[in-house]
């Protein structure tokens, strides 16, 4: 083992290095977005608020008063889309949390149903029995998670909806940060490009280049793709007379968020209950939603998303999940961010320097001595 440690001790204190500073990252970014949420609701804004500030004030308008014209008419949008969802949430998430109960129910009396049904057609012979009696108890333990985790689900979005108070001083006090830091734009521009020293100008020119831009991309196509899919199956689910359409439509958009997981996550064991219940017709319809959903998503994905994030999906669900457990709403936030981030300076070459091979452990000689050919932070400066 000496060997082994004398080979790999800098290796592995270089990786260990670069993992501290991304989780010292993600802890500063979750405890600043704990006690500053309105400062980060407030860049939110401001992104939203600029362009049409910017477009007033070369209209001749004076920009304290094209920043307040930008920041009513973005008020007035947000509050009543942000109310008619609420309402609309809060009122059929309640109702479909309040039935999970009688779905379980039905569902209980409908395994008990099937598994007589085939105790009375293939005999009641001792093993036969204990298999019947195994897969009920298998089928009623998974239906009742499934079931718990949809209550979970609902009750959080509920109770993240339903809390108002929190929500309205941090979208408040967000847009009045948001206004002045509209009025004072040019300011701070000049001030940053007078006061900030070249090492991190350096560094924000490569965020921008390679960071910032993938970031933008990354979440328009989200956006994009979101919608799509939230409007597909609120459309289908009322077509359908489907209850609490726009809460599922909700829940399904929230999970096609996730790589890999998706609106299956929803659908399939949505599909499976109206199976076994016997309600093979919906549970049809639904299935071509289903497939529906699926193929707009992997025939509209490469042409809207590109490669825009180029992370696979595998890495960002588990650098998402690890997020979350860690640092909660924030480490998610921040998990798409970090990727992005660390896939470029990879691509850049600055990993190759940073982490040095271990000696003999390649064929490249200069993967030994740690060299590669980079693109230095220097060169991502705009050229003059």
């Amino acid at each position: 083992m000496l060997p082994f440690y004398k080979k790999y001790w800098r290796t592995a204190f270089d990786i260990a290095l670069i993992a501290l500073t991304v989780y010292l990252i993600m802890f500063s970014f979750s405890y600043l977005y704990r006690i500053a949420t309105p400062i980060f609701f407030s860049f939110i804004i401001f992104l939203c608020i600029e362009p049409i500030a910017k477009r007033l004030n070369k209209l001749g308008l004076k920009k304290s008063i094209a920043s307040g014209i930008s920041v009513l008419l973005f008020t007035l949008v947000i509050l009543a889309a942000f109310s008619g969802a609420a309402y609309l949430l809060t009122k059929q998430g309640t109702e479909l949390y309040n039935n999970f109960p009688k779905y379980q129910k039905v569902l209980a009396s409908q395994i008990a149903n099937i598994t007589g049904e085939l105790q009375h057609r293939f005999g009641t012979t001792t093993e036969e029995l204990d298999l019947v009696q195994r897969s009920k108890d298998l089928i009623e333990g998974a239906s009742s998670t499934l079931l718990k985790f949809g209550q979970t689900v609902l009750s959080n979005l509920i109770g993240y909806v339903s809390s108002f108070s929190t929500f309205i001083f941090n979208f408040v006090v967000g847009i009045i940060l948001a206004y002045f830091l509209s009025i004072e734009i040019t300011t701070w521009k000049q001030t940053a490009v007078e006061k900030t020293p070249n090492t991190f100008k350096s560094v924000f020119f490569f965020l921008r280049n390679n960071v910032f831009k993938g970031i933008a991309l990354y979440i328009k196509a989200q956006a994009k793709m979101i919608s799509i899919t939230f409007v597909v199956i609120l459309v289908a689910l009322l077509l359908l007379r489907v209850e609490n359409a726009f809460v599922i439509a909700v829940v399904s958009a929230i999970f096609d968020i996730l790589p890999l997981l998706g609106v299956g996550t929803i659908f399939i064991p949505w599909i499976i209950y109206l199976i076994i219940i016997g309600k093979i017709t919906l549970a049809i319809w639904l299935s071509a939603l289903f497939l529906v959903v699926v193929l707009t998503r992997q025939i509209l994905e490469p042409k809207i998303t590109g490669d825009s994030l180029g992370v696979s999906a595998f890495t960002m669900l588990a650098f998402m999940i690890v997020s979350l457990s860690l640092f909660g709403i924030a480490g998610v936030i921040l998990a798409p961010v970090l990727m992005i981030l660390l896939k470029a300076l990879y691509d850049q070459g600055y990993f190759h320097r940073w982490i040095h091979a271990p000696i003999g452990e390649y064929d490249n000689p200069q993967a030994d001595a740690g060299v590669a050919t980079t693109v230095t932070p220097e060169d991502n400066e705009p050229k003059t």
